[in-house]
């Protein structure tokens, strides 16, 4: 079962992205700026009106992620702007019956289902015999599907949150990677809600498809031509 944690992020993160902006054009020392949390709010809105969303990555978050599939997690290491910690197939062995996902509509698919999950259980059986004739896990796991579940740590700024928000949100994005990044979102917005108010697939963020997915309902109510601000 997919589990996602905020488990750590920058203190006071919209205070110090703020404090960055006003540095930029204050002529004050660094000990001597000040924000309010109206000013917060403020300058975090100009900042993205601005496009000067270097400042945001002084903040960083750090989630847990837990019930993923290998091919999701694939899916998360290609935003390269990150820091990850992954549980390791090959120190840690499966001695029972590994944890898999299983994609809704394999699941909706009685025959398919069925198919699916006999597999799941030929590849432990095979998993498990290499095992026990000496493999090392570290060979053994060649058998392990993309549908086992692993557990990673993950840590973002917040300039690159949003990129992953613009793709991983949109509909075109898979579903198990948007029940991951929908999870994220809603956490982060609980303690930085003016850095992710307007986050989410790029039609919400700036009005405009990445995708050109004219089969989107949400396509015929954007702007035609593509905003390149915060991009």
């Amino acid at each position: 079962m997919l589990k996602v944690v905020l488990l750590s992020y920058t203190p006071a993160p919209e205070e110090i992205i703020s404090k960055a902006a006003k540095l930029c054009y204050s002529p004050k020392n660094i000990t001597e700026l000040e924000v309010t949390p109206a000013d917060q709010k403020r300058m975090v809105r100009k900042m993205f009106s601005l496009g000067h969303h270097s400042t945001l990555e002084h903040a960083a978050f750090t989630f847990g992620i837990e019930g993923i599939s290998r091919a999701c997690s694939h899916q998360l290491v290609r935003h390269r702007m990150a820091s990850y910690s992954q549980q390791s197939q090959r120190y840690v062995r499966f001695d029972q019956p590994f944890e898999f996902v299983t994609p809704d509509t394999v699941r909706k698919n009685r025959k398919a289902s069925a198919a699916y999950r006999k597999i799941m259980k030929s590849l432990h059986e095979a998993y498990r015999a290499m095992i026990e004739e000496g493999i090392p896990a570290e060979d053994a796991r060649y058998l392990l599907p993309n549908a086992c579940t692993t557990k990673l740590i993950m840590t973002m700024n917040a300039r690159e949150l949003l990129h992953f928000f613009n793709l991983r949100l949109c509909s075109r994005a898979q579903k198990e990677i948007r029940d991951v990044a929908a999870a994220m979102l809603s956490q982060v917005r609980k303690v930085t809600p003016h850095i992710f108010e307007k986050a989410g697939p790029t039609c919400i963020s700036y009005g405009y498809c990445r995708e050109e997915a004219k089969d989107c309902p949400l396509y015929s109510r954007l702007n035609k031509k593509p905003s390149t601000a915060g991009l």
